[in-house]
């Protein structure tokens, strides 16, 4: 893939103008009350995942709507203090299996997973359907109720990363001072969006984030998921002005301005999903102390194990 955003020696300094709705804090604040007025149910069930160095726990919690989320915890059977990590999933991917996340335990850090609610039929296994239906939408999560922020598909998700931040807080073994959030490209926003909405959390890794600049990323990204906003607006033309307003509740760049975890983002200068100015859009917004790294050559793929070991030395140094 050839280089296809602005001049590598411009991307840094790049700003999205996209602004808040007027509402935007009163939006969320709600959306949260009406989430925390209901009992967050948190039960951690003991199961034998065949790994000898970690305890595994199948996790279950309300979020939005009181509706259950599923996800896995993973500690250390021996002794730690780490700080712990809450992980968020990729588009379209599920929880997985126990053993698909054992970096951070094995660094000795705690860790909660959360699946997302009704994904996991693209690459990796899920476990939590989604009970909310939806208007008219294109194929995918992107415009699934995005005739209103209201009705949106990831107002519930966002909700339930909080509660799921919640949820690991609610083990006697957590320092609630001292969690991380962590993900990848749609998990990376969540990450971002959840340390963002819930100011307690310490710090924030995030590669690739999906979920920014919206504006730009939709007209910009050659590839899914974006498109399906494009492909939607192609048929329901008469809601371009609708959707971008629902979506300008849930652009991360909006959020993170609000944020303040230290920070460590991670960015692809050939990524063809979340382009690499829309990453430094919501780079260039967050509030709280932060650094980047960039992978020049790279496309959605990221730094991978490079990253790996420059998230391992951050938290290290931040948790």
């Amino acid at each position: 893939m050839p280089f296809f955003d602005f001049n590598a020696a411009d991307l840094p300094s790049y700003c999205s103008s996209i602004v808040p709705p007027t509402d935007f804090d009163a939006f969320w604040s709600t959306t949260l009350a009406e989430a925390r007025s209901l009992p967050l149910n948190a039960t951690f069930e003991l199961v034998d995942a065949g790994l000898p160095l970690v305890e595994v726990f199948d996790v279950t919690f309300a979020g939005w709507g009181g509706h259950p989320i599923k996800g896995w915890y993973i500690k250390p059977r021996n002794a730690f203090d780490a700080g712990a990590v809450v992980k968020f999933i990729g588009y379209n991917g599920g929880r997985g299996f126990p053993q698909d996340h054992l970096l951070w335990p094995i660094s000795g850090r705690p860790l909660l997973v959360m699946d997302t609610r009704g994904q996991g039929g693209g690459w990796s296994v899920g476990a939590t359907p989604d009970p909310i239906g939806s208007d008219s939408s294109h194929a995918g999560f992107m415009t699934r109720g995005i005739g209103s922020p209201q009705t949106y598909f990831y107002r519930r998700v966002f909700t339930d990363a909080v509660r799921a931040i919640e949820a690991l807080r609610s083990r006697a073994e957590i320092d609630p001072a001292r969690i991380a959030t962590a993900g990848g490209s749609q998990g990376g926003a969540l990450a971002l969006a959840a340390a963002s909405l819930d100011p307690s959390v310490n710090a924030v890794v995030a590669d690739v984030p999906f979920l920014c600049d919206f504006p730009r990323a939709v007209g910009l990204a050659p590839r899914d998921p974006y498109g399906e906003v494009s492909r939607y607006l192609s048929v329901h033309r008469d809601m371009v002005e609708i959707a971008f307003a629902t979506l300008n509740y849930f652009d991360v760049v909006n959020h993170v301005r609000r944020a303040k975890a230290k920070a460590l983002f991670s960015v692809a200068v050939m990524d063809t999903v979340c382009p690499p100015s829309t990453v430094y859009a919501a780079f260039n917004a967050y509030a709280g102390d932060k650094e980047i790294k960039s992978y020049t050559f790279n496309d959605h793929e990221g730094g991978g194990s490079f990253q790996e070991r420059e998230q391992l030395a951050f938290l290290s140094k931040v948790l």
